[in-house]
């Protein structure tokens, strides 16, 4: 299916945000209190491209919790259109954006042109978030010791107060975003 097709039977944002079961209160956290920087030269330069995005998305990811935000501000400045895809029901796309060629990992930002063609796409994580998260989950014992489970899911408790709280993983992710975009418009 074309690109275009994919964004015609995605969901509007506020559709999506409202029918969140999980993240949607932190979702608005991080929408409420980051502060996108005044790039006004790039803003106008990406509205002058007339580009829309289609976000592949869950609402239990908590990657997307934090960086569907970032992507919506960003819209917001250069009047880009954004929809939402969910993964799971939509794994034929899904599968045409792994992550390192086998990882069916979210967020993923399709950024399309007006005729329906792929202009870039970015995710799920900037390098410096994925740089932290490698860290904690280094930290972690092997998947075979009994502690593992109990680690694993304290790590994502602090992983995701930490995408709630952290301006610093805001700014890089939006940093991380404009250089993807600034290579292609």
């Amino acid at each position: 299916m074309a690109l275009d097709q994919w964004y015609d039977q995605a969901i509007v944002t506020e559709t999506y945000i409202e029918g969140m079961a999980q993240h949607k209160e932190n979702l608005q956290k991080v929408y409420n209190k980051f502060q996108i920087p005044e790039d006004n030269d790039f803003f106008r330069r990406l509205e002058a491209r007339s580009l829309r995005v289609i976000a592949i998305t869950e609402d239990w990811c908590g990657d997307a919790m934090m960086n569907i935000p970032i992507l919506l501000h960003l819209a917001e400045k250069s009047h880009m259109q954004v929809r939402m895809i969910l993964r799971d029901s939509n794994l034929e796309l899904m599968d045409q954006y792994l992550t390192n060629g086998r990882s069916r990992s979210i967020p993923i930002f399709i950024f399309i042109d007006e005729n329906g063609q792929e202009v870039t796409h970015w995710g799920p994580r900037a390098e410096a978030v994925q740089n932290e998260v490698d860290q904690l989950m280094d930290s972690l014992p092997d998947k075979d010791s009994p502690e593992y489970d109990a680690a694993f899911k304290e790590a994502i408790k602090t992983l995701t107060a930490r995408f709630v709280t952290e301006e610093k993983f805001w700014q890089e992710t939006y940093e991380s975003i404009k250089e993807k975009l600034e290579k292609n418009i």
